[in-house]
């Protein structure tokens, strides 16, 4: 079951492959009704204690599958549904620390009965709208 917040407690931790700590993940979900095809995100940064990891060092996992935003862009076959979260990755060597954590995750869905000119995305501007926003989400624990 997916928590109110966009962004999600369950599922925030380190990742470890090879027995190395890379990076993390964060959860999101959809704050779009309907969900979204993969063409329609506009990814932004993750923000994590004051520290920026830009859109195009993340990797998206949607239904099981991971893509780079670019691949995104390109993709109208596949859908994410306003039911089931989002995995973002994040690389950075030896992870987080343990402990709380603030995290602010930005993106937003463009619409196809919205204006062109709503469909930019300016990630240095903090902004909330119906189809995404700035969302941020305090004491977050890595244990």
């Amino acid at each position: 079951m997916l928590e109110a917040d966009v962004i999600q407690y369950r599922g925030f931790h380190n990742i470890v492959e090879d027995g190395k700590i890379t990076g993390f993940q964060v959860c999101v979900r959809s704050d779009y009704y309907r969900g979204v095809w993969l063409s329609q995100l506009r990814p932004g940064r993750v923000i994590v204690d004051g520290e920026l990891f830009p859109w195009d060092t993340i990797i998206w996992n949607i239904n099981g599958k991971d893509y780079t935003t670019a691949e995104m862009a390109e993709n109208s076959t596949d859908f994410w549904h306003v039911d089931k979260p989002a995995i973002l990755k994040i690389k950075k060597d030896g992870g987080l620390s343990q402990g709380f954590h603030d995290v602010t995750v930005r993106f937003f869905a463009s619409c196809s009965y919205m204006p062109p000119s709503y469909d930019t995305f300016d990630d240095n501007t903090e902004f909330t709208s119906f189809n995404g926003g700035t969302y941020t989400r305090k004491n977050m624990c890595i244990v």
